[in-house]
């Protein structure tokens, strides 16, 4: 797999995917199922170039403009997986790679939205984190009251022996949490802080009632 050992290794112009509650965090993986015409064409050109893409959320609600605000932050991804079907989708799989703020969007011609990308405040992505303190009993006593909660079931073999970066990731993506929630763990300064994020959530929503009464 291609590595990045430096910011100056990663593409300074960036091709976005903005979709709301979607994450990817640095080393998570992200399966796409790719059909619009405009995001085929962005997979064409990622595969001919860079195989980059940058994943971001909108700031606001996509259905009140075609062009929505962006998020100040966003995660690159590298294309590690792709499968073409029979009906003309991609199939891809992104391995996040770093964090990016954008700088500025671009005027394109492309039908896919692009901006200038700035890695700078998010170097340590590029580091592999030190997980000695990682509090795994306590993210598991989280998991279990939210899953419970919601009647959902888990592997708990793989919850128990999986790394704790690949738990946390898999966590934060997977989990159903609001996008501003999403944006939070994305934008988590430190491996710390967004292990502390996740267990925050899970505490929260696995202590809030569900019923008829509950607003979401």
């Amino acid at each position: 797999m291609h590595s990045y050992n430096s910011i100056e290794d990663l593409p300074g112009t960036l091709a976005l995917v903005p979709l709301s509650g979607i994450l990817l965090l640095p080393r998570g993986q992200l399966p796409l199922n790719v059909f619009e015409p405009r995001y085929l064409a962005l997979v064409d050109a990622a595969m001919s170039g860079t195989r980059m893409i940058g994943m971001i959320q909108p700031a606001e609600a996509e259905e009140k403009t075609l062009t929505p605000k962006l998020s100040a932050v966003g995660c690159a991804g590298r294309i590690t997986s792709y499968r073409e079907t029979d009906d003309g989708r991609y199939l891809i799989t992104l391995n996040g790679i770093c964090r990016f703020r954008v700088t500025q969007e671009l005027a394109t011609t492309m039908p896919y939205r692009q901006a200038a990308t700035n890695y700078a405040p998010f170097a340590c992505d590029l580091v592999q984190n030190d997980e000695s303190d990682f509090p795994r009993d306590r993210v598991i006593a989280a998991l279990k009251d939210y899953l419970s909660k919601r009647d959902l079931k888990a592997d708990w073999r793989s919850v128990m022996n999986a790394p704790p970066e690949t738990l946390i990731n898999a966590l934060a993506m997977l989990c159903p949490f609001e996008p501003a929630e999403k944006q939070a763990l994305l934008e988590a300064e430190s491996w710390q802080e967004r292990v502390a994020t996740l267990v925050a959530l899970l505490e929260m929503a696995g202590a809030a009632p569900i019923g008829p009464n509950t607003i979401n």
